[in-house]
């Protein structure tokens, strides 16, 4: 039996500029719509849905995590090390801004993983991992 999907909906301010990042920067083919209210989008084989609200879009607070001012309210996938590599390099190479640049967080211990988080156009935070064991994603100290 395959995993199943997990669906997300997020509000966004400005559909067209989720699309440009979302489908033109992230590479998420984009899937049903309502034109100026809602977009599906296959984000890494999961349904998001972006809906047009821009009172409700904006960015978090942050909490401390491993030096950083990590977003509270935050998504994002695991990829293989390759694929997560690959993908800062080509958000580097676009001139996206990072939130948090490119690094490995809680290195030498349980749970280290490679980290980078990126906000879309209405400030929703991304974060992008990679473990180089997966058996580290669930790992405890």
């Amino acid at each position: 039996m395959s995993a199943p999907v997990f669906h997300l909906a997020l509000p966004v301010d400005d559909l067209e500029a989720a699309r440009a990042f979302y489908c033109g920067l992230l590479g998420c083919p984009a899937g049903r719509e309502a034109p100026g209210r809602w977009l599906d989008l296959d984000f890494f084989g999961h349904q998001l849905s972006l809906h047009l609200h821009p009172e409700a879009a904006g960015e978090s607070r942050a909490s401390a995590v491993d030096g950083d001012a990590v977003p509270v309210r935050h998504f994002g996938v695991v990829l293989p090390w390759p694929e997560w590599e690959a993908l800062h390099g080509r958000l580097a190479a676009a001139g996206q801004p990072f939130r948090i640049a490119p690094r490995v967080r809680f290195a030498g211990k349980a749970g280290e993983q490679g980290t980078f988080f990126v906000l879309d156009p209405a400030g929703n935070a991304l974060e992008f991992k990679s473990f180089a064991d997966m058996g580290q994603l669930f790992a405890r100290d």
